[in-house]
């Protein structure tokens, strides 16, 4: 089938889920109530992550850190609350067709983990460069796993193809409503649990964890700003926001893997409109930032998740003695393979 062909079923497909109400991927953007809906929705299936603190890092930063650690969470990633929020969404009628994405990893592994709690098929593509620890996460829920080249082109056509082929619902990692929807629900337990604060901290990559947080946070606590982090290596976000229009990523290198993707349609007016700032930090500040927290807090993060502290460490003199609630987004890393190993 030509590419035109396929990206075609793929919007029709994407259209279809969006005229359908409570289920739909389009629509108009989540509220607060939203969220809180997707909340309740998502409790018997996500945790309700602790929230940490290290006095050592305070120190190093002249800050007040928590850390929201969604590294505990079920898959090891904050995507299973997006997921599990798109998932029982469904009806039933479109839950029979199973459910389709394409993602490097933590996505898929959270839609996989739902689909199975659901007793519905999962789909996943997966590009064949991503970390073998999160293949085997996703293998590890039993869903139908197709490996692809790593570019976006083809995790798109060839979930194309198999949207066309099953029926499946298109469950996007970061742009889908219900998506964004549930990982605001990480935001709202941050702000419930410690209020007040000066900032909030989330990594950047498509964007979905980075609208919900803004929704929540600007809803809750209009006063605390919302300060996205990225990796240099992998800055379109950075530039899109500058820029006031999305300027796609070229083919990014960066250790922090799950931060590849480009912003997604739908969450760029919402980081536009709520988002304080985004800031991007090189290579060697993440796998610094990485392995601080491995080495002072004792607790396993992947080198995405130590993207924001690594911004605070570079930006430490524009942060002194705030109160700031960083969300580490996901726990998933292959122990053969830990970046200050090479």
């Amino acid at each position: 089938m030509p590419v035109r062909t396929l990206k075609k079923v793929l919007a029709l497909a994407r259209s279809d889920q969006e005229e359908r109400g409570g289920s739909r991927s389009g629509g108009s953007a989540p509220t607060l109530n939203d969220i809180r809906r997707a909340a309740t929705r998502i409790a018997p299936y996500a945790f309700r992550t602790p929230i940490l603190t290290c006095s050592e890092v305070n120190r190093m930063c002249s800050a007040e850190i928590h850390f929201k650690c969604e590294n505990f969470q079920k898959v090891g990633a904050f995507k299973v609350r997006g997921a599990a929020n798109a998932v029982f969404s469904l009806s039933e009628t479109e839950a029979e067709r199973g459910v389709a994405t394409h993602s490097s990893g933590n996505h898929a592994a959270a839609l996989a983990f739902a689909a199975r709690q659901r007793r519905i098929p999962a789909h996943i593509v997966m590009p064949d460069n991503a970390p073998q620890a999160k293949k085997d996460n996703v293998a590890r829920y039993g869903a139908r796993i197709t490996f692809c080249e790593p570019t976006l082109q083809a995790r798109e056509e060839t979930l194309a193809r198999i949207v066309a082929r099953t029926g499946a619902v298109v469950a996007h990692p970061y742009d889908d409503y219900r998506v964004i929807a549930g990982q605001g629900t990480c935001a709202l337990e941050l702000l419930q649990d410690v209020p007040d604060l000066d900032i909030v901290m989330a990594p950047v990559g498509g964007g979905g964890l980075l609208a919900g947080t803004a929704i929540a946070v600007s809803e809750l606590s209009p006063e605390t700003r919302v300060i996205a982090a990225e990796p240099a290596n992998a800055d379109d976000a950075a530039r899109s926001f500058q820029a006031g229009h999305i300027i796609p990523s070229d083919n990014p290198q960066t250790v922090a893997d799950g931060l590849l993707t480009s912003l997604g349609g739908r969450n760029f007016p919402i980081i536009m409109n709520r988002v304080f700032n985004i800031l991007t930090v090189p290579e060697d500040a993440i796998i610094d930032a990485m392995r601080l927290i491995w080495e002072r807090m004792k607790i396993v993060i992947e080198p995405s998740a130590a993207v924001p502290l690594a911004a605070l460490r570079l930006h430490r003199d524009e942060i002194l003695g705030q109160r700031i609630g960083i969300i580490l987004s996901g726990g998933n890393v292959d122990l053969n393979r830990l970046p200050w190993m090479d």
